[in-house]
């Protein structure tokens, strides 16, 4: 066999097998030649040489701690939790006397929606009936919580005094219609109504918009299911019915509170706090 350089032509060695008893008398193979040779012999491991591990999926961490406010996860939600902190612990040690008077200059009724309106509104959403360990309260902290790190902690708060003072408004006026119609006496203008449960009520039904179906549907079902319940035992069946419509009022709110979730997303991932309404 022949090999052609230029014009003049050399002869090519023969290509011995390694294994054959005239190998080393052949002299060494020309690199040319070794690499062809090479490109035919599957490559092998050493002898420690392990599979590549395969990309296994994160794994899903689970933090409890986020259910509950902090002050920079859910700042809003936090700082409400502990107002309601410092009124539960005045109502446990104050005299029943001033406790009363508090409660009663706090209360929605008719007569003081009559007269200050926006201060009992507002200040009857500073006391927990029942104090910090009634379900309402352990229903404040988690669903807000949830709450406000989906959609910020201005638009919580506004869906919370959303449901409050519809429902609150709902539940009162047709008391001072009946009134004023005869129907009740002048009395039923002044009662006792304070507390957070319209705005917690009004509050879970706009968190299940956010859930997915098999979270949502369920919640809605037991809470709804519970308030029933409490509607049908007639014992204050303007509270009862006044949860039942800002629980209602909550679920009007799934267009708005989808949409202030999608901002919020888009704002977190770019980096940018949305903070208006």
């Amino acid at each position: 066999m022949e090999r052609t350089v230029g014009a003049a032509t050399t002869p090519t060695p023969e290509l011995v097998p390694a294994t054959s008893p005239g190998a080393l008398a052949a002299g060494p193979f020309p690199a040319a030649e070794v690499a062809v040779l090479l490109d035919g012999v599957p490559r092998q491991r050493g002898w420690g040489a392990l599979p590549a591990p395969r990309a296994s999926r994160p794994a899903l961490r689970v933090r409890p701690w986020r259910l509950l406010p902090t002050p920079t996860g859910a700042p809003v939600t936090f700082a409400y939790t502990a107002v309601l902190a410092l009124t539960s612990l005045f109502a446990v040690y104050a005299g029943p006397g001033l406790l009363h008077a508090v409660y009663q200059d706090s209360s929605t009724d008719v007569a003081h929606l009559l007269r200050t309106p926006v201060f009992v509104l507002l200040a009857s959403a500073l006391w927990v009936a029942g104090g910090l360990l009634s379900p309402y309260a352990l229903a404040f902290v988690l669903v807000l919580t949830a709450l406000e790190r989906r959609i910020g902690g201005a638009r919580t708060i506004l869906v919370f005094l959303t449901g409050h003072v519809l429902a609150t408004l709902a539940t009162e006026v047709p008391v001072g219609l009946a009134v004023l119609v005869g129907h009740l006496p002048d009395s039923s203008l002044h009662r006792l109504d304070y507390g957070i449960s319209f705005g917690v009520a009004a509050s879970i039904g706009a968190l299940s918009g956010l859930l997915t179906p098999w979270l949502r549907w369920p919640l809605l079902a037991v809470v709804g299911y519970s308030l029933v319940t409490d509607l049908i035992a007639f014992e204050d069946p303007m509270t009862n019915w006044g949860h039942l419509i800002s629980l209602g009022i909550g679920t009007t709110l799934w267009p708005v509170v989808r949409r202030w979730y999608r901002e919020q997303a888009r704002a977190g991932a770019s980096g940018t706090t949305t903070t208006a309404p």
